[in-house]
């Protein structure tokens, strides 16, 4: 039997926004366990219009790629901010701190991480983005 998994990330992966203090303005879906990934990760974001995550983020090893699937979104890339569209798609180095801001219509983001550190090595920056 070949080995697998399938899932659909809105309605299998259970959101994680509320148990952070961040819905309704986003749904966050972890999908690395659910998908019993053992190199990697990735995640689902569903963003209300013009929502900012509060914190920015980096890590010791895991590098990211971020792919806006609708919408548009900002990233705060260090000091640089990054406008994509829909289909533009983001690498981020591990250690390069990095944060997210739906645009005026809202987002879905993918994030695609790797090797999966189980998140261990993520380092949450508080005050990221600017007044």
């Amino acid at each position: 039997m070949t080995d697998f998994t399938h899932l659909n990330l809105e309605s299998d992966v259970e959101d994680l926004a509320p148990k952070h203090g961040l819905a309704p303005n986003i749904e966050s879906r972890f999908a690395r366990n659910p998908l019993g990934l053992e190199r990697s990760g990735l995640s689902y974001y569903k963003m209300a219009p013009d929502f900012r995550l509060p914190f920015g983020h980096r890590h010791s090893e895991q590098e990211e790629v971020y792919v806006v699937l609708s919408g548009s979104a900002r990233f705060r890339v260090e000091d640089e901010i990054v406008e994509m569209k829909a289909l533009d798609a983001l690498r981020v180095p591990g250690s390069v701190t990095r944060g997210m801001e739906a645009g005026p219509e809202g987002a879905r983001i993918l994030a695609f991480g790797a090797p999966n550190t189980e998140n261990k090595d993520a380092e949450m920056v508080s005050d990221f983005w600017p007044d």
